[in-house]
């Protein structure tokens, strides 16, 4: 009768013991993204205070910096708005960020992408 109960046992251990191993594969998934999220934030966080402190540099020196008006604000030149995007987007570009249709917004970290670059040649 004992040795029933001990083969019976051995089992549900085994089934514990598979049941932990899941947990923890689970576990390990879990623990793997929060550690690239962690990772892209941190370098998502170090441009941003790169930037900040480009543009809090000159505010500090008492240099202030404007955009440039129009002789009239009534009358916007399409020629200026298509120039204005575009060094907008070239300088999101520079600043680390992409600017293509497929990660627009997102933070680059593996150097150039060819959609950015393309888009930018255009």
């Amino acid at each position: 009768m004992e040795k029933k109960n001990v083969f019976q046992r051995m089992q549900e251990m085994e089934a514990q013991m598979g049941q932990m191993q899941s947990n923890l594969g689970e576990l390990k998934l879990v623990i793997k993204e929060l550690l690239e999220d962690n990772n892209r934030l941190l370098l998502e966080n170090e441009q941003l205070r790169k930037i900040l402190k480009r543009e809090v540099q000159p505010a500090e020196n008492g240099v202030i910096t404007s955009l440039p008006l129009h002789a009239s604000e009534d009358i916007i030149l399409p020629e200026d708005i298509v120039g204005e995007g575009y060094d907008n987007l070239a300088r999101l570009y520079h600043e680390g960020f992409h600017i293509c249709n497929v990660y627009y917004g997102h933070l680059r970290t593996e150097g150039d992408c060819l959609f950015c670059l393309s888009f930018l040649n255009k």
